[in-house]
């Protein structure tokens, strides 16, 4: 819908930027901190690891301080697990949990709301080598415990906790490195039983408000013929409501449930899990924004007989190995919209995409929705006056902002919007030159420099974008 006019952001909107623990922390082995899975992962020649990443341990009152100049209302940032409970499931580290009362007061100080992930990505390496971390029951008990020790230390402090940073993505892309797709889904099923206990919790402990944080997207038709249309569906089931469904309604989305079910797939269920689904429910939805997804329809064998030519990554076949990992034998493919914008670094700009999700979003669960990742990853430049032009940075949040407000026309609501990412931290696969931050670290990935922190032209822009509550966009 085109509107003659746009209602404003709220007046309380929740203005943020977003960081994790394994990305930006460093300090890897220190203060009694245990190795999680991050700490021991092999990581591609020439990228960086996460050993000293943008070193924001030691430097949090720096970083606080200028995400605070630029004006934030929030800092979405996560708590390291191994920090808080070193081996998963043992002893409660004193240094850990002090630490994090620190990061959480030198918000406050500034009147900055912290708002806390539980885990993103860096589960205790110590549980994966007891019993193989998210394949065993018992790291449902462990997430338990751990969250419990974080609401009752943080919760008179804390409004907002997100429990799991992109269950979705470790679950698609495999970041667990489940050995078949029977233990993928019992993984899956695992995590979604410890974030529903852990919603439970919260609620009992402390008086914040929690939700989950998976990557949600819409999902496009690759052409107009009912054959993909159907496939769009399946996968935004298979994709999207697998996670949001089971948190929300504690329920199994019906037809992707009873494909599981034929393929043997299906993870077993305790029966009181279903009580437990059921009770775990989220105050508001948290997501993350990086692009809608296109797919296409694909049969069975077709689809498992591509995965296995494209099974192994070499340069000629790096699209198709993708392709690859987003393909779902009779489900559907994902494949790259010849009509969709993208980054010089191939990802997606899509800002109708992003107003479409949180139409879907909202439509569907009629939850407060929370925009915890969006971001622009590109390799900025230092250049010769010591600063950072990152114009196509601005025009990109601009572009997402704006869309943000045509949600809140539509109707929607949408209480904040925390991109990706605060400043500079080491991304996943590419180390740190692709960079998302407001504010550069002066490293690269072998050369540690003085990781000096320099505002970009981004972080000027959004400081008025906050100010004027979203008026002053250009």
């Amino acid at each position: 819908m085109e509107y003659k006019s746009l209602l404003p952001f709220p007046k309380n909107f929740l203005w943020g930027a977003s960081s994790s623990a394994y990305q930006s922390e460093g300090a890897w082995d220190e203060d009694g901190k245990g190795k999680s899975v991050q700490d021991v992962v092999e990581v591609h020649e020439g990228i960086a690891d996460w050993k000293v990443a943008s070193d924001h341990y030691h430097r949090y009152k720096e970083d606080i301080a200028l995400l605070a100049e630029m004006g934030l209302k929030v800092y979405r940032f996560s708590i390291a697990w191994t920090r808080i409970i070193p081996d998963g499931d043992g002893d409660i580290n004193p240094k850990g949990v002090a630490h994090y009362h620190k990061v959480i007061d030198e918000c406050l100080k500034y009147g900055i709301e912290p708002v806390v992930t539980l885990y993103h990505f860096d589960l205790p390496y110590a549980l994966e080598e007891k019993y193989g971390g998210w394949r065993s029951r018992q790291c449902i008990d462990a997430f338990e415990r751990y969250a419990e020790v974080c609401f009752k230390e943080y919760g008179s402090k804390v409004k907002y906790f997100l429990t799991i940073n992109e269950q979705n993505m470790m679950v698609m892309f495999n970041l667990g490195n489940f050995e078949n797709e029977k233990v993928k889904y019992q993984a899956n099923h695992h995590m979604l039983v410890a974030q529903a206990k852990a919603m439970i919790k919260c609620h009992e402990v402390c008086s914040a408000k929690i939700a989950p944080a998976p990557n949600i997207t819409a999902i496009y038709p690759l052409t107009s013929s009912p054959a993909d249309n159907l496939a769009s569906i399946d996968y935004d089931q298979l994709r999207n409501r697998l996670y949001l469904d089971v948190s929300v309604f504690g329920e199994y989305p019906q037809a992707l449930r009873r494909f599981l079910e034929e393929r043997d797939l299906f993870p077993i269920v305790v029966q009181e899990d279903w009580s437990i689904l059921k009770q775990g429910s989220p105050d508001f939805i948290a997501f993350n924004y990086y692009g809608a997804f296109t797919v296409r329809a694909i049969g069975e064998q077709e689809g498992i007989d591509f995965k296995e030519a494209n099974k192994e990554a070499t340069a000629e076949n790096m699209a198709n190995f993708m392709m690859g990992f987003m393909t779902e034998p009779g489900i559907a493919q994902s494949l790259d919209n010849p009509l969709q914008e993208q980054t010089p670094m191939k990802m997606a700009i899509d800002p109708i995409g992003l107003r479409i999700t949180m139409r879907q979003l909202w439509e569907r669960y009629r939850l407060p929705l929370f925009i915890s990742e969006n971001g622009c990853g590109v390799s900025d430049e230092l250049t010769a006056d010591g600063k950072v032009h990152d114009d196509y940075r601005i025009d990109y949040l601009r572009r997402h902002i704006l869309a943000c407000q045509e949600a809140i026309s539509d109707g929607i609501d949408l209480i904040g919007y925390s991109p990706w990412s605060a400043f500079d931290l080491i991304s996943t696969h590419q180390g740190i030159k692709k960079r998302y931050g407001f504010i550069y670290v002066n490293r690269d990935d072998q050369d540690l420099k003085d990781l000096k922190r320099i505002p970009k032209d981004s972080f000027y822009w959004y400081q008025q974008v906050i100010k004027t509550n979203g008026t002053k966009l250009s």
